[in-house]
């Protein structure tokens, strides 16, 4: 018997565990304190399941894995779910960035309830050029939301979308996207419709473009979003654009961010031999 790896999670453990099945591999689960162990029987295909290992630790997310999860209809008794913290299952999918900005939009949003409008006036995009020299408003008007849908919608994006790149490729990846599509999207939206607008969505948006574009050119980064999820992401833009929702909709930010993730996903991946 080989030990392979040891999960804190018990669902990657149970989708690992499916997986290997499908390729005719059995996989033992052992319990150790809180942790699920896996254990290899057959030490001669020792090679080739680690390799398998190394690929799923890279992108748990990848749809093959939970098609095989499907396709092997196992519930596998030996692998007990524990109580789990919401919290902290949520800080493990997301960098000190993610989390970060997801507690100052709510912070905000909190105090916005309170204070009406100043904090609106504060931290809007510069309505006139004597507010350019507040270099902070370029950027802090993505965390203005102006009702409890506007923030959950773009909050649970960020989170989905922004925690797996900053764990794969670091927070200075995420800062980069995130301050120039903020800075680039809401100046698009301020020539359309002036300084009276707020939220995260141009920045959700240039990571959305940022996840497909680098996943279709260059998937051994480990970064993606399913194709089926950016053509929602495009008719939903197209809604917002026909007027379709009954509500003023940031389309220059959403088009504008889009395009900023786009360019640097394929700046950053100009050199991958998927090209």
């Amino acid at each position: 018997m080989l030990r392979l790896i040891a999960f804190s999670n018990p669902r990657m453990a149970q989708a690992f565990v499916d997986y290997m099945a499908t390729l005719h591999i059995d996989i033992e689960v052992r319990h150790q304190n809180n942790q699920v162990e896996l254990w290899l029987a057959d030490t001669s295909s020792e090679q080739m399941v680690r390799h398998e290992l190394q690929q799923f630790i890279d992108n748990p997310s990848d749809p093959r894995y939970l098609a095989a999860s499907w396709e092997s209809g196992s519930s596998n008794a030996n692998i007990v779910y524990r109580k789990s913290d919401t919290l902290a299952n949520l800080r493990s999918q997301a960098g000190p960035l993610t989390l970060s900005v997801i507690v100052i939009c709510v912070v905000v949003y909190g105090l916005m309830q309170v204070f009406d409008n100043t904090m609106f006036n504060l931290l809007a995009y510069p309505s006139d050029s004597s507010q350019y020299i507040q270099i902070w408003r370029w950027v802090s008007h993505a965390f203005l939301h102006f009702s409890l849908m506007h923030i959950l919608f773009n909050l649970v994006w960020w989170w989905y979308l922004g925690g797996p790149l900053e764990r794969r490729l670091g927070t200075g990846k995420l800062l980069e996207i995130t301050v120039l599509s903020a800075i680039l999207s809401g100046y698009g939206q301020a020539i359309f419709s002036g300084s009276s607008f707020g939220g995260l969505s141009g920045v959700v948006y240039a990571l959305m473009g940022y996840s497909w574009l680098s996943g279709e050119r260059a998937p051994e980064r480990g970064i993606y979003m399913q194709r089926s999820l950016m053509i929602f992401a495009l008719v939903w833009l197209a809604v917002g654009y026909f007027d379709m929702l009954g509500v003023s909709v940031a389309n220059a930010a959403h088009i504008g961010g889009l395009v900023v993730g786009l360019a640097l996903a394929w700046w950053d991946t100009r050199s991958s031999k998927r090209n």
